[in-house]
């Protein structure tokens, strides 16, 4: 059995080795996630995630009733969101709450469009793949941990305007944790979409970056990430789980991540942070493939997100009996080409201009989902 670094570290994380609040529940057995269903439109298999948008909808909350409707609202004055705040706090604190279980409101949102998929769109997803991901840039544009796009950050300035509607029309409760993929298009969209709005006190924005949330590590460069006093430099408030090392320690330039181990990870890193952390309304900003694997990992069904886009999820998170470890292979060869290639081939790989043509196999399914049109 092989096992990712980052996989095999988070699958470690347990509640005595963590300072400050644990799950003790937890400790020593297994979590079931199950995104629960009838809150969201985006929970509906009838809404496409083609073409959606968050801000045209309320982030997806469906006008509904609540349990707790009668006695929280009996003047019937509060808004959606102050009625679904109320129920998932009863949800978690209520006269038949189980302390095997509770309930998260998680906000997963998918940086701004970077550098990276600009390339992407340019050079068409053969020649992305095969040969311009594994560059640093083209001497006109850098894609190694890329910046935000001027659309990325617009993309980012909607989402903070968004916010601050729902805050101030909607009384939409503010989030009490923030966590980041450490890729710079997610500190710095999580940093655009937060960092200016009027907090209450007891709930800053300060971004936890963990290494669980970042995309699939391929070997392009654009998922290779910048040390971690080049993030600190730029974001000094922002903050680091343990063990965060100075740099990347994660990414291959020779081997890609399997779908096996970035699902593990996605799993895991919702393990970490349901052990570790007791708040129920967390923001993540993270990354499509990341995204999906989460939603995997919660039991959703399949909700693609275009750059800037934002899926809320209400998770309800069981202590089960210790289930078996993962077995799975951490990495497999990618395939590439000296020069651009000719073209690709689902399931062969590249077709390149010369004489040292790969067939080793075509990216991954976790691959789509950040590098290429993403």
């Amino acid at each position: 059995m092989k096992t990712s670094n980052i996989a095999a570290a988070l699958l470690t994380v347990s509640p005595a080795a963590v300072a400050g609040w644990t799950w003790t529940e937890a400790d020593g057995k297994s979590i079931n996630f199950t995104s629960v269903p009838g809150y969201f439109v985006q929970d509906d298999e009838a809404t496409s995630p083609t073409g959606f948008d968050y801000a045209t909808v309320n982030f997806g909350l469906i006008n509904r009733t609540y349990p707790t409707d009668k006695r929280f609202d009996a003047a019937g004055e509060k808004t959606q969101w102050q009625r679904f705040e109320a129920w998932v706090k009863h949800l978690n604190s209520g006269c038949n709450k189980k302390r095997n279980v509770q309930y998260k409101v998680l906000f997963m949102g998918r940086h701004g469009e970077g550098w990276h998929n600009a390339a992407e769109s340019f050079y068409g997803t053969p020649a992305w793949n095969c040969y311009w991901a594994e560059q640093e840039g083209n001497g006109t544009a850098t894609w190694a941990d890329p910046l935000l796009t001027p659309a990325g950050e617009r993309e980012a300035y909607k989402a903070n305007a968004y916010f601050k509607t729902r805050y101030e029309t909607e009384k939409m409760p503010y989030f009490e944790s923030y966590y980041a993929s450490p890729l710079s298009r997610c500190t710095i969209t999580a940093n655009l979409t937060f960092a200016d709005i009027q907090l209450p006190a007891d709930r800053p924005f300060v971004p936890i970056v963990k290494e669980g949330f970042r995309e699939g590590m391929t070997v392009h460069t654009c998922n290779r990430r910048s040390t971690k006093s080049q993030i600190s430099e730029m974001f000094p408030t922002y903050r680091f789980e343990a063990g965060f090392t100075e740099s990347d320690q994660l990414w291959d330039a020779t081997e890609s991540e399997t779908d096996e181990a970035f699902a593990v990870r996605a799993k895991a890193v919702l393990d970490d942070v349901f052990i570790t952390d007791d708040k129920s309304w967390i923001s993540i900003t993270a990354h499509s493939g990341a995204i999906t694997q989460l939603l995997g990992a919660l039991n959703h069904r399949a909700f693609r997100l275009a750059t800037g886009q934002i899926i809320p999820v209400l998770v309800k998170a069981e202590v089960i009996e210790l289930q078996p470890t993962p077995v799975f292979e951490a990495h497999e060869p990618y395939s590439t080409c000296d020069a651009p290639p000719v073209t690709s081939i689902a399931g062969q790989g590249c077709v390149c201009a010369t004489a040292t043509s790969s067939a080793l196999p075509e990216p991954t399914a976790s691959e789509p989902a950040e590098c290429p049109s993403v």
